[in-house]
């Protein structure tokens, strides 16, 4: 299956938290959107790596993806290795996304970090022929990135106001990590993310981000090249202008 949009996050909720919004509206616009996670999430203090599959699993309804998947890479070692970058290419050659959703660099939790530069140099050396993984050579047009605990200067936002909701309720799916009063059945110990005000924050950032473009909620994303604009005016148009005077 090829597919228009495939987000990498290194952790099973890390889409949920930055992108779901866009790739929620995507895939209602009826294009083809995938979402893999680097790692199992193995090291996360509440629940068990079997028990954020289901989560993980459970969300993909909610954000109505055509792919999901988890591989293998350790979590806590998300490096940019040979092997690593191979698993990635993989995925890119299989999927042929024309966008890749990767995470921005600069990040509190270093597995972000490094999935950032691993997924972005496998997008470049997907599209070179002499690297043999039995698959064609692809590269997708373009790796976009997405915001995490740190913000950016965006190339552009996407208005998610429609899907906001939708949003809530996949990173919701995943109990065991963010705030729920049955503490018991997900351990006791809190984390940074399984207070009530991480959830409240993520929130306050989406409108934070709508009110940039004179809409409810929006998403951040982030371009490094200087993206090409055959027609200004046409794009700048009245229904770009629409809220934002």
């Amino acid at each position: 299956m090829k597919l228009d949009v495939l987000a990498f996050g290194a952790h099973p909720d890390d889409i949920e938290l930055t992108c779901a919004g866009t790739l929620i509206k995507l895939a209602d616009l009826g294009y083809k959107t995938g979402v893999i996670a680097l790692t199992r999430g193995e090291l996360g203090t509440r629940g068990t790596p079997e028990l954020r599959k289901q989560e993980f699993e459970a969300a993909e309804k909610i954000m109505a993806l055509s792919v999901h998947k988890m591989l293998d890479i350790p979590d806590g070692d998300v490096a940019v290795t040979p092997d690593n970058k191979l698993k990635v290419i993989r995925e890119i050659r299989t999927y042929r996304p024309r966008i890749v959703f990767a995470p921005y660099w600069v990040v509190r939790h270093p597995d972000h970090g490094h999935a950032s530069h691993l997924v972005r140099e496998a997008a470049f050396f997907s599209g070179l022929k002499q690297i043999d993984t039995g698959q064609e050579a692809f590269r997708p047009n373009k790796v976009i990135y997405y915001a995490g605990r740190f913000e950016f200067e965006p190339s552009f936002i996407v208005d998610v106001s429609e899907y906001h909701d939708r949003k809530v309720q996949a990173i919701q799916a995943y109990k065991s990590q963010f705030h729920n009063p049955e503490k018991d059945k997900y351990g006791d110990e809190e984390t940074n993310i399984s207070r009530p005000e991480f959830l409240a924050a993520i929130i306050t950032r989406a409108q934070q981000y709508g009110s940039y473009i004179g809409v409810d909620y929006g998403e951040p994303f982030l371009v490094r090249e200087s993206m090409r604009l055959d027609d200004p005016v046409a794009f700048f148009g009245p229904e770009y202008l629409t809220g934002i005077q």
